[in-house]
């Protein structure tokens, strides 16, 4: 009796630290435990004899590396039974159990109990593609708790290191994709160059993720940085380009999330960017809802005309089980999150950058645009106490510029959600200014100019997504600083905001949004750049003489294809400041670009595509 009681005890001990070593059984912050999965429940509810085998196991959405550090780097998985899908269940609508405490145990919402079975994982990282040496490995358990997702961090690696890695199933041959991860440089590292690849706004059901593999075909980057909205929440069919997504509505529940991300996750560009090359992700608002802040967003609001109207669900139940599903799918770690869901931070990368990653939504954001309140927005916009990152993150991104500076890093790359720079659309796309950007929080955007400015920090680089269009400006204090836009003169370095992977732009046409463009660089002094028909990405290489932006255009996104665009490159020597001039041309080496409008340059058609599988060119 004795030694059967300390074997089960053992067994209770290996369970739970297998447990533990997935992460995604923790919360996303460290201050609402609610958020996390209790282990010991689990271990209550689980029958090891019920363990299920090899063939009733599948690794149904690849594998992903994400958040390199030094000596680490997040490894994901997700091992199912065979018979799980992300095919819309018989009944989908909310049950009663919705306002029970995130995750919710005993959830049938999609007509499958909680696994009693666990599922054991383990996994292994090498140096070379054939595993002979094995730099970590170790064996970790998931269940329906976690939505059978499997979060790991890969430690004892060497920094700046490529790395190989797989997952199988215990004691088999079952084995996950290969996945190749990438650690970071320490930050004390001479780094010669490191290139990233932007990204932001793939909408599933209006096209294929073909920007995503493109970059991986081409293995043109160290890194991929995504700006956020990775997944929508929102309806949409895409049935007839074959890219039906599900649940086929507007999500709210924690199960809808899931599969929501589940779905996202079967597109195979995506798979190959994701098992080709280690990303930082963040998010914007649609991975919760369109137009979020911090109490609400545009179509559900802290009151109970909204609560009753808008899904039945309150705001912040929504938001957790957005949280929620965010952390268990993407390859992040917990980072300081010692307060209200954190998932703004730093990387240092080698002395070459400091990637200052902001979350300009859901963190502490005052109100913003909620499309019937657009005109009391922008009569607030220039209120002192309106921020789009609050009080906290605000103090920790100004410190981190100054250290950055301090620590003589030789550039400071900013991911924003949203754009930076002012866009005055007045008389061309919109209304004035985006008041869901940087322009309807003045203040915010005025403390942040003042520190660069005011410290000389130079050599800044602002990245974003969000708007869906291209757009390239000098970053400046038009109301503090003189500026020359025709040389750059007075700038304190550029913005680079990329178009959208699918979801859709400001212009239907071509032609009409080039002419829409001409009109934005003459009204708006530091837009040097407008381009707002395609979708695409961009990539950047850095080095400590300069940085150089490459912006890619997707040719079709109704279905799967390898092609591309070249549309523009920009070039920033450290130390001006400024996007470089040739003749006056702002572009590297005065080239021209192949759409929208270039101040002080020219359009040039382009009569090219690029095929990143063959490397060959074709004719348009």
């Amino acid at each position: 009796m004795l030694r059967s009681t300390t074997v089960l005890l053992a067994l209770a001990s290996t369970s739970f630290a297998g447990y533990a070593g997935n992460l995604n059984y923790r919360s996303p912050s460290h201050n609402h435990p609610g958020l996390g999965i209790s282990i010991p429940k689990v271990l209550k509810r689980s029958d090891p004899v019920l363990e299920y085998s090899a063939d009733q196991l599948e690794f149904t959405h690849g594998v992903a590396s994400g958040d390199p550090y030094p000596n680490s780097v997040i490894l994901w998985t997700r091992c199912a039974p065979s018979t799980d899908n992300v095919k819309e269940p018989v009944d989908s609508e909310r049950g009663g159990e919705l306002y029970d405490p995130v995750p919710i145990y005993g959830d049938n919402e999609g007509n499958a109990p909680v696994s009693k079975a666990p599922v054991c994982v383990e996994y292994c990282v090498s140096p070379d593609k054939n595993f002979k040496r094995v730099a970590d490995h170790g064996t970790v358990y998931t269940s329906s708790d976690v939505d059978f997702t499997v979060k790991v961090e890969a430690s004892h690696l060497k920094p700046f290191t490529t790395y190989y890695y797989k997952f199988n199933v215990c004691g088999s041959d079952k084995s996950s994709p290969v996945g190749r991860a990438k650690t970071s440089p320490t930050e004390h590292d001479d780094v010669t160059d490191i290139s990233l690849a932007v990204y932001s706004c793939s909408n599933f059901p209006n096209g294929y993720f073909n920007a995503y593999g493109n970059t991986a075909r081409k293995d043109s980057v160290d890194y991929v940085v995504h700006l956020g909205d990775y997944i929508y929440e929102l309806g949409g069919d895409g049935t007839s380009i074959g890219r039906t997504q599900y649940p086929k509505k507007m999500i709210y529940t924690l199960y809808e999330y899931r599969k929501r991300h589940a779905t996202y996750k079967t597109d195979e560009d995506l798979l190959l960017s994701h098992r080709t090359f280690t990303w930082i992700p963040v998010w914007d608002d649609h991975e919760v809802a369109d137009n979020s802040y911090r109490d609400g967003s545009s179509l559900l609001q802290n009151n109970e005309a909204s609560f009753i109207i808008d899904g039945g669900v309150s705001v912040d139940q929504r938001k957790m089980n957005a949280v929620r599903a965010y952390f268990e799918w993407m390859p992040i770690r917990q980072v300081a999150m010692d307060d209200n869901l954190r998932i703004w931070r730093n990387f240092k990368i080698g002395n070459l950058l400091d990637l200052i990653m902001l979350d300009t939504r859901h963190y502490d954001r005052s109100i913003t645009d909620l499309y019937l309140n657009n005109l009391y927005i922008k009569k607030i916009a220039d209120d002192i106490g309106r921020s789009m990152m609050g009080p906290r993150q605000e103090h920790w991104f100004y410190d981190n510029l100054k250290s950055s500076a301090k620590r003589q890093a030789t550039w400071r790359v900013i991911g924003s959600q949203t754009v930076f720079s002012r866009v005055d659309e007045l008389g061309s796309i919109g209304l004035g200014v985006n008041v869901d950007s940087w322009d309807g929080y003045r203040a915010n955007l005025n403390r942040t100019l003042r520190t660069l400015y005011e410290n000389n920090i130079g050599n800044n680089i602002v990245i974003a997504g969000d708007s869906h269009a291209n757009w390239v400006s000098d970053l400046t204090w038009l109301d503090e600083y003189p500026y020359d836009p025709a040389t750059g003169e007075g700038a304190i370095g550029a913005e680079f905001a990329g178009t959208a992977v699918t979801s859709s732009g400001p212009a239907a046409h071509v032609g009409i949004g080039n002419l829409q463009s001409k009109t934005l660089i003459k009204k708006n002094r530091e837009l040097q750049w407008s381009e707002l028909y395609y979708r695409g990405y961009f990539e950047m290489t850095l080095s400590h003489t300069r940085t150089d932006a490459r912006f890619f255009a997707i040719p079709d996104i109704k279905k799967r294809n390898p092609y591309e665009i070249s549309m523009a490159n920009f070039t920033v020597f450290a130390g001006e400041n400024r996007l470089s001039r040739t003749n006056g041309s702002p572009t590297t080496n005065g080239q021209g670009v192949h759409n929208g409008a270039l101040k002080n340059g020219k359009l040039e058609k382009q009569t090219g595509q690029y095929n990143t599988e063959t490397k060959e060119w074709t004719s348009i």
